[in-house]
């Protein structure tokens, strides 16, 4: 039986007091849906079925370049973050996985399998980690990783990665992310070519590494920590490794590892199109990679981006599977609560997709009517779903209002008396 560290009879006492207002709200919406030739028991199922990995780093306080500020009851290990992780899949009934990064989350694989079948959670992709230096590391990635201009640091990463594949196999995942922070500060302190084709190389190492059944994540960032060029910088790059690999290979989006003004749905519109859209990292940014909660500053952008997925998920897109998880920064918010409203925002830009007129809108596209193309859109995105999402939490078990079942319950008072403070340390965005 799949333990719960918040009682369940509080979760049903807290629903018992708002689900008869929910089934009035739902009802009523699914009558203004069927006059639009909508089934809204339809759109429920798909929703009930949407799920999104959490970051095991993601229950932690976040930070910046600058400070960081610990919160009461932070997880001590990755145990601590799986139980974390399990109250936000309790009331959500959205997040049934976990993504581990290695070697901040390395432990015994049985032991990691163990706590998280406890409480009927998987492992979602496996994340390396050659963006900073590990304890009794023997070589710093200071200068670079995968395209380190020297062969014994590039030899280190490539075994940290293989390595990485090795826990994946153990605890069941089925992928590993790559991102790396290697690029430079300076103009002409590296050669571009040179660079790219020392990554390419030390990639083809891990890619050969992988099993047969799993796939590989490479993520790209426009820039940070290196401020003049990075190696893996935009999706265009990102899409010539994901084709020089290998079928296996797959391009990884981050919402926030844009420039303010890119258009990231035709992003995610390309790498449909040319099956080699792996997944995402959700969150949401206003000047650079904040890694805000997902949907805080733009809400219409994430349900554009829900849009195209909602399209090829429609039309049967070949090769179309891609992995969805958060990774978010909280620096001055309880990481569970962040985290749980933003799952639902997820939910929420995909159920508001869900309901766009696809054949109005092609017909809009194909007679050039801009007007009317875009007021379908947003005649999807303007209507409240959230009785469909909130139902979806109830008929799953979870919390009609996660945040107010969580406050309610004490969970972060119990955990902060049960866990010792963590000490303020400096800077570095978590």
């Amino acid at each position: 039986m799949t333990e719960q560290l918040i009682a369940t009879d509080l979760v049903h006492e807290h629903n018992a007091e708002r689900e008869g207002n929910l089934r009035r709200d739902y009802d009523h919406l699914g009558e203004q849906l069927s006059r639009r030739g909508i089934d809204i028991s339809a759109i429920l199922a798909r929703v009930e079925k949407f799920g999104v990995a959490i970051p095991s780093w993601g229950v932690g306080t976040g930070g910046t370049r600058f400070a960081r500020y610990p919160g009461p009851g932070e997880p001590r290990d990755v145990f601590d973050k799986i139980e974390d992780c399990s109250v936000i899949q309790q009331l959500t009934r959205a997040t049934p996985t976990v993504s581990l990064h290695i070697p901040w989350d390395k432990a015994d694989p049985k032991r990691l399998k163990q706590a998280a079948s406890r409480f009927g959670l998987a492992f979602d992709a496996i994340n390396s980690n050659t963006f900073s230096d590990a304890k009794d590391q023997k070589l710093s990635y200071k200068f670079g990783s995968l395209s380190h201009a020297d062969a014994a640091v590039r030899g280190q990463a490539v075994e940290h990665n293989i390595e990485c594949i090795e826990i994946g196999r153990e605890v069941g995942s089925k992928a590993l992310t790559v991102w790396i922070g290697d690029g430079s500060n300076f103009p002409g302190q590296v050669n571009f070519t040179r660079a790219f084709e020392r990554y390419l190389a030390a990639m083809r190492e891990i890619y050969d590494a992988l099993p047969d059944d799993w796939r590989l994540l490479t993520e790209h960032k426009m820039y940070e920590p290196a401020f003049y060029s990075t190696v893996v910088q935009d999706w265009g790059t990102n899409y010539l490794i994901a084709q020089e690999l290998g079928e296996k290979a797959f391009c990884l989006v981050d919402l926030g590892h844009h420039a303010p003004n890119v258009n990231i749905e035709m992003i995610v519109a390309r790498l449909i199109q040319f099956k080699k859209l792996g997944g995402f990292h959700f969150n949401d940014s206003k000047y650079g990679d904040d890694d805000l909660d997902a949907g805080s500053i733009d809400p219409y952008r994430l349900f554009l981006v829900f849009n195209e997925l909602v399209d090829a998920e429609l039309s049967g897109a070949a090769g179309f599977d891609p992995a969805h998880m958060l990774d978010q920064s909280h620096n001055v918010t309880d990481p569970i609560e962040s985290l749980m409203l933003s799952a639902a925002e997820l939910q929420r830009a995909y159920a508001s997709a869900l309901l766009v007129d696809r054949a109005a809108l092609e017909s809009s596209q194909e007679e050039n009517d801009a007007l009317m193309a875009t007021q379908t859109l947003k005649a999807a995105f303007r209507t409240d779903v959230e009785p469909i999402l909130a139902m979806a939490r109830l008929s799953k078990g979870g919390a009609i209002d996660p945040v107010g079942a969580y406050r309610k319950a004490g969970y972060r008072v119990k955990v902060a008396a049960e866990r010792p403070a963590v000490a303020s340390m400096g800077g570095g965005i978590v």
